[in-house]
């Protein structure tokens, strides 16, 4: 498991460019299959290409440190529902990261599941020593197994980590390769079928685990447009307030965007919140909350040898910018 946080590959983007100096006819955004989201609405109707007055080009991606390093070479602008640890890991490594929201929370939709046949719980959960569990590495998936596996006293080093995308962690649970496989979306809903999570999302969430993803900019962009993310949370907090109204009537539009069928669709999509502009920038969260929580996973991964070192908690907080969502309506 050790020498995971190698993997991602960082540089630091700098700029002598003024603001908003420089025009720029597309957008391109990052985001995930499989994880629906209310702003996907504006999505698939190009609101935001509409409103902005420009393309918006959607890249899906694997994986939130595959989006930091397309936001570091200028190939992405703005990371929607980027893993928050993801982020950590690469401004901690040196990426000229702005987080400028908070795109979603889901206790219950980010999970670790035990084969049935194992007959192993949050009881007897010492008996994974030995065992092999399935998960990708580097992302939140990975930090809360962590958590929830030291706060089991369990000996993380005696723990076979095989590190696979997320629809591959569930089809080695499904063959039985694996004895416990860790996923989000709907690769979570796959593996659920062959057993039974290890802690629910709300046993974690009592013990401080707080599960959410973030809309990440490149440092480069925030500085040379910053109207156009003000604009993108805009449109994005529009979204979130219609769906939050009628969420029955956008089922069938987010199902289709996300590539899901309607009934896991509308699964993942209840075990999520989708936090207005306000709470964002209240005290837990971008009020000071996530600039501490920077700092403590940082800090959990150093203590764990997954990194080297940490930054301050200056430098964490100068990684956190609600300015642009603060002009958000």
């Amino acid at each position: 498991m050790k020498g995971w946080v190698k993997q991602v590959s960082v540089a630091v983007i700098t700029t002598l460019l003024s603001v908003d100096v420089m025009a720029k006819d597309a957008l391109n955004v990052a985001y995930f299959l499989e994880w629906p989201s209310a702003n996907q609405v504006a999505q698939v109707e190009k609101t935001y290409d509409k409103k902005m007055g420009m393309k918006v080009n959607w890249r899906s991606f694997d994986d939130g440190n595959a989006m930091t390093a397309a936001m570091v070479s200028g190939d992405i602008d703005i990371a929607y529902s980027q893993g928050f640890v993801p982020f950590v890991i690469g401004v901690t490594k040196g990426a000229d990261l702005k987080l400028v929201g908070v795109a979603m929370t889901y206790a219950e939709n980010d999970n670790c599941v035990v084969h049935k046949d194992a007959k192993i719980t949050k009881d007897n959960a010492k008996d994974l020593e030995g065992k092999k569990v399935a998960l990708f590495t580097a992302g939140v998936t990975h930090y809360k197994m962590l958590k929830t596996l030291k706060y089991l006293n369990v000996d993380i080093s005696k723990v076979k980590i095989l590190s696979m995308s997320n629809p591959d962690a569930a089809a080695a649970l499904a063959r039985g390769d694996v004895t416990m496989a860790c996923g989000f979306g709907g690769s979570l809903t796959r593996m659920k079928k062959y057993g039974k999570v290890l802690m629910t999302g709300a046993e974690q969430e009592a013990i401080g685990l707080k599960v959410f993803d973030v809309v990440a900019v490149a440092g480069k962009f925030a500085k040379e447009h910053p109207k156009l993310i003000t604009q993108f949370l805009q449109i994005t907090e529009d979204a979130n307030k219609a769906y939050a109204k009628e969420p029955e009537k956008y089922y069938d539009i987010l199902a289709k965007a996300s590539g899901m069928k309607k009934e896991a669709a509308i699964d993942t999509l209840k075990k999520f919140t989708f936090l207005d502009a306000s709470t964002q920038l209240g005290k837990d969260w971008m009020g000071g909350g996530i600039q501490k929580f920077t700092k403590e996973v940082a800090d959990f991964f150093v203590e764990e040898k997954e990194l080297k070192t940490a930054l301050s908690q200056e430098e964490y907080n100068k990684t956190i910018d609600s300015s642009f969502l603060k002009q958000v309506k």
